[in-house]
C-alpha cells in the first residue's frame, strides 16, 4: 500500500462508554446489560456467534435502534436522541454498499458531495484515499469490474472520507475468501491505526479478530460474557464455551483436566482448554496413548489420539515421523499452549 492517512496517531483516553445497554425487539432482548469502554484510536472487536446480539449492538451505536435501557456516551456527551446523521459516526457493512452506477472515484466521494466540500478538495481526498487502501489509479474505473477485496477497499474509503468520530464495522471481511480476508484483515488493521480511527467491529471470525482490533469483547444470548486486550481473552477464557469460540480446540473437564494438568506441570483446575498443538509427540511424555489418525500439513503432522483417562484428544508431531494409525505414542502438554479456569471471585 502506498499514501499517507490524514488522522492523530494519538491514542489512549476514554472515547466512547456502554453503560448497562439494553436492546429490545417487541419486548424480548436482543442485547442485555452490555457495559464497554472504548479508548480513543483503540478498535474493540465484538465478536460471537450468530443471533447473539452483536449487529443489534452495533446498530444501537449508529441510533438505528432505540435502547430500552441504559445509555451511550461519547465523548463525555450522551447520544440518548442524538440521531444517526448528527452523531458523526460511519457505518461499513459487510457487501460494501457501493453505488454500481458511479465511478470508484465518486462512490469515495459521495459523503463529501453531500457536505458540499470544494470538487478540488473532493478531488484531492479521494486520491489521498485511494493510495491509502492501495488501489491508486482506480478511480475511473466501476465497482463491477473489482475484485471483493477490491470493492472492499472502496467501502472502507467512502467510510473514512469525512473522518468520521467512530467507524463502525459490521462484518467488513466475511463475504470474501479466506486467503483475501487474511490479507485484508492485516491491511486494515494498519489503515485504522495509521488514521488514528477508533472503530468498533462486529465480527463471528477469531482470526479476523486477532488481526484487525486491539481489545475484545465475547458476547453470548445478547450479553457480554468478557471483555479486555486480545492477549489477555486468549490467554485467560472466562468459560469452556468463550475458549471454544476463541479458536482452543477443546475443553476437558475432572478427572481428564486434572491429567492434562499433572502432564503440564499446573496446579489442578475447574476445566483446561486446550490448542491443536498443546500436546505433541514426545518419546519420554508422560501420557500414553493410541493414533487414531494422521493428517499430513506443510509444517507437521496433526493426530488424533486416544489417551488413557482422558480420551480423543488433537497433538502434533514433526514432518517425516513415522507414525501410522494404531501405533502406541507418548505425548506431552506444552503449559503455554493451553488454558485454565479462571479462579473464582467474590
Amino acid at each position: 500500500m502506498t499514501g499517507s492517512v490524514t488522522g492523530s496517531d494519538e491514542r489512549g483516553g476514554e472515547l466512547l462508554r456502554l453503560e448497562q445497554v439494553d436492546v429490545a425487539y417487541a419486548g424480548v432482548p436482543a442485547v442485555r446489560d452490555v457495559s464497554l469502554a472504548v479508548a480513543r484510536g483503540e478498535v474493540l472487536a465484538v465478536l460471537g456467534p450468530s443471533g447473539c446480539g452483536k449487529s443489534t449492538l452495533l446498530r444501537a451505536l449508529a441510533g438505528l435502534e432505540p435502547l430500552t435501557g441504559g445509555r451511550i456516551v461519547f465523548d463525555g456527551a450522551d447520544l440518548a436522541g442524538v440521531p444517526t446523521h448528527k452523531r458523526g459516526f460511519a457505518l461499513m457493512f459487510q457487501d460494501g454498499q457501493l453505488f454500481g452506477h458511479l465511478s470508484v472515484a465518486r462512490n469515495v466521494g459521495y459523503p463529501l458531495r453531500l457536505r458540499r466540500r470544494p470538487r478540488v478538495e473532493v478531488a484531492a481526498r479521494v486520491d489521498e484515499l485511494l493510495g491509502i487502501v492501495g488501489l491508486a489509479g482506480y478511480g475511473d474505473r466501476s465497482p463491477a469490474t473489482l475484485s471483493g477485496g477490491e470493492r472492499q477497499r472502496v467501502a472502507l474509503a467512502r467510510a473514512l472520507a469525512v473522518a468520521p468520530r467512530l467507524l463502525l464495522l459490521d462484518e467488513p471481511l466475511s463475504a470474501l475468501d479466506a486467503t483475501l480476508r487474511e490479507s485484508l484483515a492485516a491491511d486494515l488493521r494498519e489503515i485504522l491505526r495509521a488514521a488514528g480511527t477508533t472503530a468498533v467491529m462486529v465480527t463471528h471470525d477469531h482470526d479476523e479478530a486477532f488481526a484487525v482490533a486491539d481489545t475484545m469483547a465475547v458476547m453470548f444470548d445478547g450479553q457480554v460474557v468478557q471483555h479486555g486486550p486480545i492477549a489477555d481473552l486468549w490467554a485467560h477464557p472466562a468459560t469452556p464455551p468463550t475458549a471454544t469460540f476463541l479458536g482452543y480446540a477443546g475443553v476437558r473437564t475432572g478427572e481428564a483436566a486434572e491429567v492434562l494438568c499433572r502432564a503440564a506441570g499446573v496446579g489442578p483446575t475447574r476445566w483446561i482448554a486446550l490448542r491443536r498443538s498443546a500436546l505433541h509427540v514426545d518419546d519420554v511424555g508422560p501420557l500414553g496413548g493410541r493414533v487414531l489418525a494422521v493428517t499430513s500439513t506443510p509444517e507437521q503432522l496433526r493426530l488424533q489420539v486416544e489417551l488413557d483417562e482422558v480420551g480423543v484428544v488433537d497433538a502434533v508431531a514433526p514432518l517425516g515421523r513415522p507414525l501410522a494409525v494404531g501405533a502406541s505414542v507418548r505425548l506431552s502438554v506444552d503449559a503455554t499452549r493451553m488454558a485454565t479456569a479462571p479462579e473464582p471471585t467474590g
